[in-house]
Parts: structure tokens; C-alpha cells; sequence
């Protein structure tokens, strides 16, 4: 697939594609607020030119960034490589793919349950499930009162790198992938706590059937954390063999 890019901000490492009769997913692999995967997502977007885009957000924040992709700016200014895939997309079916929703919950409920999780490990993914859940209802605040007022605000800090849009794209490349490394580093040396780790399989188990289905309603573009890409990919191919929802 990155044969058609000639751009080193794009290539294989960061894409995944599977294809099905009821519609392809296009996996693009982000590192949150990076110039690089600003770039790919916009390119990728405006090429695939996707039925659906979807996006590693809650639902509840969606409405903040699609407030921020109306800036007249490229790319926006707010809303980092998620504003920025919405700006580049055709399509008028853009939804957010990760929790918290109703189905998320009853997925991790069910999976705690299951898995017989320690009162440590449970009580740490309650903590995480809080503290999302409380940004995600900042986000639709936020897209409330840019919608009323038009008064838009920026509800996390924005990650600031090395490099920035105003870079070469062999920097922006360079520096995208020394973050992707050292993170890898950090993950080989510490194992994660088992209630990090127990909440991204939930989330990728989550995600990864959120888009089997929606590939039912056509082509699909899918933005995700760098480290979810191979996981998700490999939990849609794995359904591909079956038949879809």
C-alpha cells in the first residue's frame, strides 16, 4: 500500500489495510498530536476517500472535533491528527469507535467477570473508566459551547515534539519514529500493570468489531493509536474469515 506515497511520513510500518466483500478497512496508525501523523491521516483520508471515517474517540467527544476541523486553517489548529482527518474527509459519516458507550460497558462488565480480575486489577480499570469518561464529557461541553457560541477550546494540552509542521518531512519522519522506539523501549523494560493492560484489550476488542460492523456500510478509514494498529488489524483479519455481524 505505501508504494503509492512517495512521502517517508507514510509508508507500511503505520498502515493496514484488510479487505472484505463487505467493505475495506484502512488502518492508519497515529502518535498523538505528531505533525507526521497529521499529515498521514489527512493524505490517507483525502485519498481513500472513505464511506465511513472513523476515529479513536469516544462518541460523547466526537462533536469538539468536528467543531475544530470547521477552522479554516490546514491543518486545524485544535483537535491535533483526529481534527485533522474530519478536515480532509468527504464522507459526512465520521463516528468515534472507542468507549465509553453502553456496549463498551457491558463488553468490559462481562469481560471482568469472565476473567475473574483481582479487586486491584478492577479497581484500577474503575479509575481509568472514570477518568475518561469525565474527558469525554469535558470534550462535549466544550463542543456545546463551540456550537452556541463558537468559541472554541482547547480541553487537553496539546503534545509538543522536536519537530513541528514547519520541518522537513525526512524530520517529521525521523523524530515520529524515535517516539514510536523509545515507547516500544519503555513497554520491553516495564511490563504494564495489569489494569493498563486489561483496558487496551477491552478497547481493541471493542474497536475492532466496531469496525467489522461498520465496514457493512462501505469503505472504511480508521485513525488509532500507533500501538492498537497491529492488534486491531489482526482482530478484524481474524474476523474477515467469518461472516460479519
Amino acid at each position: 500500500m505505501d508504494a503509492q506515497y512517495d512521502d517517508p511520513r507514510i509508508t507500511g510500518q503505520h498502515l493496514r489495510s484488510i479487505d472484505a466483500p463487505a467493505g475495506t478497512v484502512t488502518l492508519v496508525g497515529v502518535v498523538h498530536d505528531h505533525p507526521a501523523s497529521a499529515f498521514r491521516v489527512r493524505t490517507v483520508t483525502a485519498d481513500r476517500a472513505p464511506d465511513v471515517l472513523a476515529l479513536e474517540l469516544p462518541p460523547l467527544s466526537l462533536p469538539l472535533f468536528e467543531r475544530y476541523a470547521e477552522d479554516t486553517r490546514t491543518p486545524p489548529a485544535f483537535g491535533g491528527e483526529a481534527s485533522a482527518a474530519i478536515q480532509a474527509a468527504t464522507t459526512d459519516r465520521v463516528v468515534g469507535i472507542d468507549g465509553p458507550t453502553l456496549s463498551f460497558l457491558g463488553r468490559l462488565a462481562a469481560t471482568l467477570y469472565r476473567e475473574g480480575e483481582s479487586v486491584g486489577t478492577l479497581r484500577g480499570v474503575l479509575d481509568g473508566l472514570a477518568t475518561v469518561t469525565k474527558n469525554a464529557l469535558r470534550c462535549r461541553l466544550a463542543g456545546s459551547l463551540a456550537a452556541a457560541t463558537s468559541i472554541r477550546l482547547e480541553v487537553d494540552s496539546p503534545v509538543t515534539y522536536a519537530a513541528d509542521r514547519t520541518d522537513t518531512a525526512e524530520r517529521q519522519a525521523a523524530n515520529e519514529r524515535a517516539q514510536i522506539d523509545r515507547a516500544r523501549a519503555v513497554l520491553d523494560a516495564f511490563e504494564p500493570a495489569r489494569a493498563a493492560s486489561f483496558g487496551d484489550e477491552v478497547r481493541e476488542a471493542h474497536m475492532a468489531d466496531r469496525l467489522v460492523d461498520l465496514r457493512c456500510d462501505g469503505s472504511v478509514v480508521a485513525v488509532v493509536g500507533r500501538h492498537h494498529l497491529d492488534r486491531i488489524a489482526d482482530r478484524i483479519a481474524a474476523r474477515t474469515d467469518g461472516p460479519d455481524r
